[in-house]
Parts: C-alpha cells; sequence; structure tokens
C-alpha cells in the first residue's frame, strides 16, 4: 500500500497549496491512505473547527498536530468530536482527544497512526514519548496491519533516536514541527521508513512560514515584533512510503514536493 504523509500545513498558502496539489499527488502516487499535520493551518497557530470540517473534505484519513494544538482555545471543545483530528499522545490523561487514530483503507487495510511530540526544547514538557510508544503499541489490537508514528520534535537527534527505538515495531516514523524538509529518508534495519522532518507546506519565501521582515526585525533589535504568517506562492513537502500490508515493513520511502500554480 502507498501512504501519503504531508507536512505541516501553515496558514492560508498551505492551505491553498494541499487543495490544488493533493487529489493529483493521491492519484499520481496511487495512494491508499493520507496524513496531514494540520497543527498550523489557521493563520499560522493552531486549527479551527471550520478548518478541520475542510480538510476533512479533501480526502483525508488522519489529521495529526503537535505543540501548536490549543493556540485555538476552540480546539478544547471540538476535538473530541473528532477522532480523525489527533494532538499529541503523551500530554496527560485525562487531556481532551487522542494521539491514537485507526481506520480502514479502501482495500480494508488497518492503519494505526501516533502522533506524540518531543522533550527538548519543547513546551508544555511532556510525558516520556517512548514510553507513551510502548504502552500504545503493546495495547493496539492485532488486527492493525500498518503503523505510522508522526513525531512532533524540535532536535534532530531526538528524532532519529526515536526512528531507531521503533524500528521493526511500526511501519514509519516522520518527524514534524521544524519545517524545513530533510534529505535523510531511508529504510531502517528492521524494515520501518524514517525521516527526520518532512518539511511544511507553505510559503518557503519566509522564515519556515513567518513572514521574513517582521522575523528579522525580532531576530536583529531583540524586540517583541508580532509575527505574522507569510503571504505568497504555497509548497506541499511530504513523502510517499510504500508498505507491505502483510508484514508492515516499508519497502521504500520518497520525498515529494508540489508548488502551488502561480496562475491558479
Amino acid at each position: 500500500m502507498n501512504i501519503l504523509i504531508v507536512g505541516d500545513v501553515v496558514a492560508r498558502p498551505g492551505r491553498a497549496v494541499l487543495e490544488e496539489q493533493l487529489a493529483r499527488i493521491q492519484h499520481e502516487h496511487d495512494i491508499d491512505a493520507t496524513i496531514v499535520n494540520v497543527e498550523n493551518s489557521a493563520a499560522g497557530f493552531g486549527v479551527t473547527k471550520k478548518l478541520v470540517d475542510q480538510f476533512m473534505n479533501m480526502n483525508i484519513d488522519i489529521m495529526t498536530s503537535g505543540n501548536h494544538i490549543w493556540d485555538k482555545r476552540e480546539a478544547l471543545d471540538f476535538i473530541g468530536d473528532y477522532p480523525r483530528l489527533l494532538r499529541p499522545h503523551n500530554y496527560p490523561s485525562g487531556t481532551p482527544g487522542s494521539g491514537w487514530g485507526e481506520f480502514t483503507t479502501k482495500s480494508g487495510i488497518r492503519v494505526g497512526v501516533l502522533n506524540m511530540m518531543g522533550q527538548a526544547f519543547m513546551h508544555p514538557p511532556l510525558d516520556s514519548p517512548f514510553e507513551c510508544a510502548d504502552r500504545v503499541l503493546s495495547e493496539k489490537l492485532d488486527t492493525i496491519d500498518v503503523v505510522v508514528v508522526d513525531y512532533h520534535a524540535e532536535t534532530t537527534s531526538e528524532k532519529v533516536g526515536m526512528g531507531w527505538y521503533l524500528d521493526g515495531k511500526v511501519s514509519v516514523v516522520v518527524g514534524t514541527h521544524t519545517h524545513i524538509p530533510t534529505a535523510d529518508e531511508r529504510l531502517l534495519h528492521k524494515g520501518t521508513a524514517y525521516v527526520t522532518d518532512l518539511g511544511m507546506t507553505g510559503c518557503y519565501d519566509s522564515v519556515i512560514g513567518s513572514d521574513t521582515g517582521n522575523v528579522l526585525k525580532r531576530m536583529v533589535s531583540k524586540l517583541p515584533v508580532r509575527l505574522e504568517p507569510a503571504t505568497g506562492k504555497g509548497t506541499l513537502c511530504g513523502v510517499v512510503v510504500d508498505v507491505d500490508e502483510k508484514t508492515g515493513c516499508a519497502r521504500s520511502i520518497k520525498r515529494i514536493k508540489a508548488e502551488q500554480d502561480p496562475l491558479g
């Protein structure tokens, strides 16, 4: 089976290129399952109920997130009604929503998705993602054929460590959060596909999705300049992973990049 995993959708440029290019990519790569990180989709910070409804109409199976999931406070109220929208699973017990989602593809393949957040330089500090992963995998149903992990973390070393920790235990581990696509996509020794960061789906004529001018003012002056999402042409970044649904092992992982039509 072919799984499309799309990096952090950032603001209007990210939403626009996703809407424009997603169906084409799904068709060209014969995609069976689609996972998209949406935590930055609302003006660069958070996600709204209106946007979640829009994403659900785009043939997306699971939406993942990270440290910005609660930036729009309404998410606390509606996330429980949207099992296809995940928040990091290593939040404390009792947090609204869940970080584990399941769905069945049209061909009958059962897929589980685990969303977790790293600990280094991340806020708020959460429980150990390693212990969280162990607990979830020990409790998952035997009927789950394929498991994908979105690990939302700041440091490359922590993401690489999680890849090796879960090698052979899950089908795919992808990193999100840092908004820059990495060129280390590969199959690990025991059959897990891995990449340190998918990159963002948004405007790359920016500083990781924010208006360059405002970011530079803040960097140079050290003053609290308000950051605004960049405007301009969007680029979709992610990976396509081919997984053997009988063994749960990945056969290949390929980076993809699709730019928004400037005339669109």
